[in-house]
């Protein structure tokens, strides 16, 4: 049976004890599958991630499509402000020991 079509592990991780993974995040029917660990004591660390990603995401665009660095950050973060003061879907978070797992 195949399964989903991940990611490789990045290279500064492979062999590393100390890593831990936080996030992982799949698109299914068009919409987003996640699972995450809290990982971090203080939440304002998620906002440090969320932009971590948000910037490597806008280096991606800037070199692989039509658009800018600087507009695809644009473009991530008003859709980011968007969503957050008129979400389009608050899904639902179920604890890991509610899935079997």
């Amino acid at each position: 049976m195949a399964g989903p079509r991940e990611q490789p592990l990045p290279p500064d991780v492979i062999g590393r004890e100390d890593a831990t993974e936080v996030l992982r995040a799949f698109v299914v029917d068009g919409g987003l599958s996640i699972a995450f660990t809290r990982a971090f004591e203080d939440p304002e660390m998620w906002g440090m991630l969320l932009v971590d990603i948000a910037r490597h995401a806008a280096r991606a665009y800037g070199s692989e499509s039509d658009f800018s660095e600087e507009e695809a950050l644009s473009r991530i973060l008003d859709m980011f402000e968007a969503e957050i003061e008129r979400p389009t879907d608050m899904g639902s978070t179920t604890p890991r020991s509610q899935q079997g797992h």
